[in-house]
């Protein structure tokens, strides 16, 4: 969905962090189930020479030949997911749904407006991991996407501030943003 309101962003991998509150559900698919009942972050993630210093330490090697299909498990021991973000404060975020089945429109986005950095080395090594038990036939985790799904006149909100022009802004132009009130509600 992102891509079809920022096509120039749309990038092939991305990082979801799926939360829900504790104090309200006891499991994260009970809050999947209720109305905004899950928080998505979405990280997008862009190949280059050097590496986010989270993704460094969980895809090293000691870590990433540890674990290979699903419910593999290893513990890391001194991650801070605040390393894993990208350095900006700017974000678009939407009421939408889950990327997986059955897709319950239940879930509050956040799209980060900057990547997060990989090397083709890790991203080689994200695409080693099977979706499938060792029992199965191997599935990769690459090619695991949603199809963009139609905005559907949800509403779209944003901190960034489009009247900057410059780097920050990936189209070098001011946008003109517009808000629009119900006629009735003016009577």
């Amino acid at each position: 969905m992102f891509s079809q309101m920022v096509p120039y962003l749309s990038m092939k991998q991305e990082v979801q962090l799926i939360h829900y509150n504790h104090e309200l559900y006891t499991n994260v698919t009970e809050a999947a189930k209720s109305p905004n009942g899950l928080v998505v972050v979405s990280i997008f993630m862009k190949v280059s020479e050097s590496s986010n210093p989270f993704l460094n330490r969980m895809l090293n090697r000691d870590t990433i030949t540890r674990i290979t299909y699903k419910n593999d498990a290893y513990l890391l021991q001194g991650l801070n997911i605040e390393e894993l973000y990208p350095e900006t404060s700017s974000f678009i975020t939407y009421d939408g749904s889950m990327t997986i089945p059955p897709c319950y429109e239940t879930a509050s986005w956040i799209i980060m407006n900057k990547p997060v950095y990989i090397t083709r080395m890790q991203m080689h090594s994200l695409r080693l991991l099977s979706q499938n038990q060792p029992s199965q036939i191997f599935l990769s985790m690459s090619d695991n996407f949603r199809p963009v799904q139609p905005l559907n006149n949800r509403c779209i909100r944003t901190n960034i501030n489009f009247s900057l022009q410059g780097k920050d802004c990936p189209n070098n132009r001011a946008q003109k943003l517009q808000y629009r009130v119900n006629e009735w509600l003016l009577k």
